[in-house]
């Protein structure tokens, strides 16, 4: 098979879409199509089914076989992009685009973020025409190419929650179902630094505690 004829297979994943502090991140595998098979051979699945030093460790072995890139969202600019009328799956759907047209794949296969998958497939598929791109709910446990892309992205986000602990001290995993992290946002008494997503409920329902 000529280089011109091989297929590129992309795979694109998140990390921290749910989590009320730190960035969202967006990763993105690329691999050629006959390729895809050493992902499982190196032990690829979904990364929230693997170990901390297993993810780290399989994070290296994939950006040697692949191309991978990764979107850091800031909370601080999810909060700016929400208050100006962007909602989270269009935040995510535009990191997502950015990668398509940064490795320009021939085939792309997306852990849908709408609760239509269809809706979601024809919206990219109409600006992707040239593109096959096949979104599935769970995708990552479904595709290794997309769990790969979990890998990049969760090891890039427990790389900045490690940088934001060094600064801000004990904040838990950013998520609202963790009482380490509930407890870090209730400390700061309204007083929320940029790490904090304030236009979460979770936010916002405490400021009106901490305000009556």
């Amino acid at each position: 098979m000529s280089n011109e004829e091989k297929k590129y297979v992309l795979g694109i994943d998140e990390a921290g879409r749910g989590s009320v502090l730190g960035p969202l991140v967006v990763g993105g595998v690329l691999m050629a199509e006959d390729k895809v098979r050493f992902l499982k051979r190196i032990g690829v699945k979904d990364s929230k089914r693997l170990t901390m030093k297993k993810r780290t460790t399989l994070s290296r072995k994939i950006k040697k076989i692949s191309q991978t890139t990764t979107k850091i969202i800031p909370a601080e600019e999810i909060d700016q992009l929400r208050n100006d009328g962007t909602n989270l799956n269009e935040i995510e759907t535009n990191n997502m685009t950015s990668i398509i047209d940064e490795l320009n794949p021939n085939i792309c296969y997306i852990d849908c973020i709408d609760v239509k998958e269809d809706r979601f497939e024809n919206n990219l598929n109409e600006k992707y025409p040239e593109i096959e791109i096949i979104t599935k709910h769970k995708a990552d446990d479904i595709y290794d190419i997309v769990s790969a892309a979990s890998i990049i992205a969760k090891v890039e986000r427990d790389k900045q929650m490690a940088i934001i602990r060094n600064e801000y001290g004990e904040v838990g995993s950013g998520y609202p179902s963790d009482k380490n992290t509930i407890n870090y946002l209730k400390s700061l008494e309204n007083n929320y630094p940029p790490i904090v997503r304030q236009t979460w409920n979770t936010v916002i329902n405490l400021k009106e505690k901490q305000e009556h």
